[in-house]
């Protein structure tokens, strides 16, 4: 399995230009946001289990494995994207899944352009992992803002 520091190595390299930058701030947490949300529509379980928190664990899981201090950062973002969800669910009714839809179409649309203008292809299409890894990207720009380590250092 690759290091976190290799993910967010390679990664970076098709990050680089800074619209780009900005418009995976704000594109990757809607993307997560929907994806998420469409896992509540998915019509098991109950408020409490359902495809939504199942794959929020199992993610947090995939998470821990590649570095026990992001996947920690990660729980009051994905509590907050539940929230949201559960909120949104409720509230939107049927219109629920059009909603999000929306937001996903557009979310991609705006990391597409981010890429045309970085004049590299996604991540995703060299490995699908790569979806996972764009929120730990984020979220390791604002550790190390925090001067906080991702993991710790290759080889120790």
């Amino acid at each position: 399995m690759k290091s976190i520091h290799t993910w967010l190595a390679e990664y970076s390299d098709s990050h680089r230009n800074p619209v780009n930058k900005r418009l995976h701030w704000l594109c990757v947490p809607p993307i997560v946001l929907a994806v998420f949300a469409f896992l509540r529509a998915v019509p098991v379980g109950d408020a409490l289990v359902n495809a939504c928190t199942v794959a929020m664990v199992l993610t947090l899981v995939y998470y821990a494995l590649l570095s026990w201090r992001l996947a920690l950062g990660m729980v009051p973002v994905l509590a907050a994207v539940l929230l949201i969800v559960e909120t949104s669910f409720d509230a939107l009714g049927g219109a629920f899944v059009p909603v999000m839809a929306a937001v996903f179409v557009l979310a991609w649309v705006g990391q597409f352009v981010g890429h045309q203008v970085e004049g590299k292809k996604p991540s995703f299409f060299k490995d699908v992992q790569f979806l996972m890894i764009g929120p730990l990207w984020l979220l390791a720009h604002v550790y190390r803002r925090a001067n906080l380590a991702v993991a710790p250092a290759a080889g120790t």
